[in-house]
């Protein structure tokens, strides 16, 4: 959210053959002038053909309908999102056709990486839900490496836990907020490692999440950021996923302690006859994430909820992303408006007709 260059963290440099082999997913490099420079194993045996007889291929060769050159033009022209071509058909000469949903997004050779996804990769049609299934692999195995440290982190906790004074409250709160961090991120270390349905909403206090991430948000600032509530004590409970809207809003809220806020406000409202999307809904909350900080750059404006697009060089490009999900699993909505100095997130999640008190 500071005013910086934009990062773009599917950008990538050029890569030799042996750093792509290990991907899963189809990758070729292509030059400026759509020239094959390299391509792993996978993209070679994907279109049945030897890698050496690739090197040096025209992109116009292998792109049967000429649907890639327009996107490849603006790749190279400075487009820095990742641009989709759906249903791509690619072949080399005297091989079967192959199926595409393809990515092309620059590299730091003044050319483009192409990632090739097969059409029955990706369910649904939203690109903004959608990450590239290298990165997919790339965080299952991310995941995998991080199970064992949250083991020991967990044990350590809980050796800590039974040496403490019981009376020093302030320690115990902290050991606490310890275990209970580490059992989300152990949550959403099995979900990555072993995806299924989303849980079952139950009810919840939205207030009593927002709690938990001032919490966080209150060990991670310090006394460098003001932390305010402006709660409405007539909300009722609802049903969500507790630890899926605590991860949500604890993004938005650390996105604004990265911005350079000296304050965030957390307000919650209830609103009757709201319309998200295409619904209206008798009642719904209005979650609102205010901050003082630098604001959203221009440029990431129209982009800010894809995946990996970032404002900063050390940021994810994850955390909106994230957040832009979870409230459609609500079946809310994520939106924002913005200037330098004051910042809003705006969070609608519907609630069931009658919960109101």
């Amino acid at each position: 959210m500071r005013p910086a260059t934009v990062h773009y963290h599917g950008a990538m440099p050029a890569l030799a053959a042996p750093a792509l082999d290990p991907l899963t997913t189809p990758v070729a490099v292509l030059d400026a002038a759509g020239t094959l420079r390299t391509c792993n194993a996978a993209f070679a045996r994907w279109l049945g053909v030897g890698a050496r007889r690739l090197h040096g291929a025209a992109l116009t060769a292998l792109d049967a309908d000429a649907r890639l050159g327009a996107a490849l033009a603006r790749i190279v022209a400075g487009e820095s999102a990742p641009l989709r071509v759906r249903r791509v058909r690619l072949r080399y000469p005297d091989t079967d056709d192959r199926f595409a949903d393809v990515w092309l997004s620059a590299d730091d050779d003044g050319g483009a990486l192409l990632e090739a996804h097969p059409v029955d990769e990706f369910p649904g049609d939203d690109p903004a839900l959608l990450l590239p299934s290298a990165l997919a692999a790339s965080l299952k195995g991310l995941a995998h490496e991080l199970r064992n440290p949250l083991a020991g982190l967990k044990g350590a906790a809980q050796l800590l836990g039974r040496r403490i004074d019981p009376r020093d409250a302030d320690t115990r709160d902290l050991i606490d907020l310890i275990d209970d961090e580490i059992a989300r991120l152990t949550g959403l270390v099995d979900r990555l490692l072993n995806p299924a349905p989303p849980r079952v909403h139950a009810p919840l206090n939205i207030h009593a999440v927002l709690e938990r991430v001032l919490r966080l948000a209150e060990h991670d600032a310090g006394w460098a950021v003001r932390l305010l509530r402006d709660y409405d004590p007539s909300l009722p409970e609802f049903d969500g996923d507790s630890d899926r809207l605590t991860q949500a809003v604890w993004n938005l809220v650390r996105n604004a302690i990265e911005a350079g806020a000296g304050q965030v406000t957390l307000r919650t409202r209830v609103e009757h006859g709201l319309r998200i999307g295409e619904a209206v809904h008798p009642i719904a909350l209005r979650l609102e994430i205010i901050d003082d900080g630098h604001g959203v750059p221009e440029a990431l404006a129209e982009q800010l909820f894809l995946p990996l697009v970032s404002g900063r060089a050390e940021g994810s490009g994850l955390g909106l992303a994230l957040a832009q999900q979870v409230a459609r699993e609500h079946r809310g909505s994520l939106a924002y408006r913005s200037r330098p100095g004051h910042t809003v997130f705006t969070l609608l999640l519907p609630m069931r007709a009658g919960a109101a008190a």
